[in-house]
């Protein structure tokens, strides 16, 4: 993938500097709170490669997220294809983010996402980005929210990925942003 470049951010692809980083947010308590599993390193690093063999043969996925000014990775923010969600189509286009806590609150995830926004809707051409996460994950829900994305209560699920040893976790919303309604906000 080409990288992108924010006010702040570059995104791009895995690196192998990237790895000790890339499990923490895979295996912190805080990040993974509404997450039923945490990675061991190498169940991190396998995911990692995944994640970069994807960015390679499509040129976009759950990308590293790295602070121009000084190069440190923060986590990562990105679209992927998602079959996760039952009631969707297949090829539907998910976008995602996960940063290491001491990130948090800083504005890079919508930064992030809004770049990337602007690449599925411009250069994927695609009508639909869609975002879900657990119902009571306030946090990346209020980051939908500042994209423009639309609450589909319809359309929220029990996520079919998470055990019934954690029912709490189960109950997904799923929000929806339309390339028509992008491009009216950044009018």
């Amino acid at each position: 993938m080409k990288p992108i470049r924010t006010d702040r951010l570059i995104l791009r692809n895995w690196e192998e500097r990237d790895r000790a980083l890339f499990h923490r947010v895979n295996s912190d308590e805080h990040v993974m709170e509404f997450f039923p599993f945490r990675r061991d390193r190498a169940t991190a690093d396998a995911k990692m490669d995944e994640f970069r063999a994807w960015i390679d043969e499509d040129g976009y996925g759950f990308a590293a997220a790295e602070i121009a000014a000084t190069g440190e990775c923060i986590g990562f923010v990105g679209l992927l294809d998602t079959d996760d969600v039952p009631s969707l189509p297949d090829g539907t286009i998910e976008i995602g983010w996960r940063l290491a806590p001491e990130f948090w609150g800083k504005g890079y995830v919508t930064e992030a996402a809004e770049a990337w926004l602007a690449f599925g809707f411009e250069t994927l051409g695609v009508d639909e980005i869609v975002s879900f996460a657990v119902a009571g994950n306030h946090r990346s829900v209020a980051v939908m929210k500042r994209l423009g994305m639309q609450a589909d209560a319809g359309a929220d699920f029990d996520h079919p990925a998470v055990p019934d040893t954690h029912p709490h976790l189960k109950r997904h919303v799923l929000y929806r942003l339309s390339r028509e309604d992008w491009r009216a906000r950044r009018r």
